[in-house]
C-alpha cells in the first residue's frame, strides 16, 4: 500500500517521503511546510503519526489496516481512488481534543490524544495515587493505575477498563482506576476545564505512559498534573458526516 502510495504522489509530482512510524517514536522531525500526512495501519499507528505533527496542526488522513480503525478515514481498496479529492482539498476537517501533561521530574510537556496513563511498571504490585481535581482532593486509588482519557481515548484503553464511552466530538476528560483494590473503582466525567492531579506513591517502579508510545519511568512521590490542551488533532475526512452511534457498534465488533 505505502509502494502504491507513493507511485502515486511522484506520478503527481507531489515532494514526499515514506518511513515507518516506529522510526517516529521518540524523534523530533522538522514537519513545518508539511501538508499532510497519510498513516497507513490503524489507530496505534495514527497515535503514532499524532505525535509528529503536534505542534503544527498538519491534518492526518488514516488508511485503516487494521480492524478497528476509530481514527481511520478510509479502507486500502478506496485510498487511491479518494486521495485525489482530498489533494484538491476537498472534504472537511476534524479537530480533536487532546491533554497535556507534566511531572515533577520532568522539564517537559507531553501530548496526549487518547490517554495519560500513570500505572506499575513490571512489579505485579498495586500503587497508592492520589487524585485531586482542580486542587481540590477527590480520593486515593490502591490499583495498578489511573486512566486519564479524551472522548477520543474513550473506546480504546478507558474502554477495556470499564470507562464510558463519549462521543468523539466532547471535550470532557474521563477519569477511571485500572484494577482498583478496596477504592472506588467507578469511573467519572469531569469538564473540560477540570485540572487532574495525580501523586504516584509506592516504593516500586512506576511508569507513565502517554498514547501508549512514549513510556517514562516515574518514581515515588511524583506528582503529574493532566488538563485539556490548547492544542488539538487534526484528521482530514473525506466521507460525509455520520451518526457516531450509527456506526459504533460495528467498529466495536471489528466490522
Amino acid at each position: 500500500m505505502v509502494g502504491k502510495l507513493k507511485r502515486f504522489l511522484d506520478s503527481k509530482g507531489l515532494a514526499n517521503w515514506a518511513c515507518s512510524s516506529w522510526e517516529l517514536t521518540g524523534t523530533s522531525l522538522d514537519m513545518s511546510g508539511t501538508d499532510l500526512v497519510v498513516s497507513v495501519g490503524g489507530d496505534g499507528t495514527i497515535l503514532r503519526a499524532v505525535q509528529t505533527v503536534v505542534t503544527t496542526g498538519t491534518p492526518i488522513v488514516g488508511i485503516n489496516l487494521g480492524k478497528l480503525g476509530f481514527m481511520t478515514e478510509l479502507t486500502a481498496g478506496e485510498a487511491i481512488d479518494r486521495l485525489p479529492e482530498i489533494l484538491r482539498g476537498e472534504g472537511w476537517l476534524d479537530e480533536r481534543v487532546m491533554l497535556e501533561t507534566r511531572f515533577s521530574s520532568s522539564d517537559g510537556t507531553y501530548y496526549a490524544l487518547n490517554d495519560v496513563v500513570a500505572a506499575r511498571s513490571a512489579v505485579v504490585h498495586i500503587v497508592n495515587i492520589e487524585v485531586s481535581v482542580n486542587g481540590e482532593l477527590f480520593t486515593t486509588y490502591h490499583a495498578d493505575g489511573v486512566i486519564v482519557a479524551t472522548a477520543t481515548g474513550s473506546t480504546g484503553y478507558a474502554f477495556a477498563a470499564g470507562g464510558p464511552i463519549l462521543n468523539p466530538s466532547s471535550a470532557e476528560i474521563v477519569l477511571l482506576p485500572i484494577m482498583p483494590h478496596l477504592s472506588l473503582s467507578y469511573p467519572i466525567v469531569l469538564p473540560q476545564d477540570a485540572v487532574v492531579g495525580l501523586r504516584v506513591s509506592t516504593p516500586y517502579p512506576a511508569t507513565l505512559s502517554v498514547d501508549g508510545n512514549i513510556n517514562l519511568p516515574i518514581e515515588n512521590d511524583t506528582r503529574v498534573t493532566v488538563k485539556r490542551s490548547k492544542i488539538v488533532a487534526c484528521f482530514w475526512r473525506i466521507h460525509p458526516r455520520v451518526s457516531f452511534y450509527r456506526t459504533l457498534e460495528q467498529k466495536l465488533k471489528g466490522k
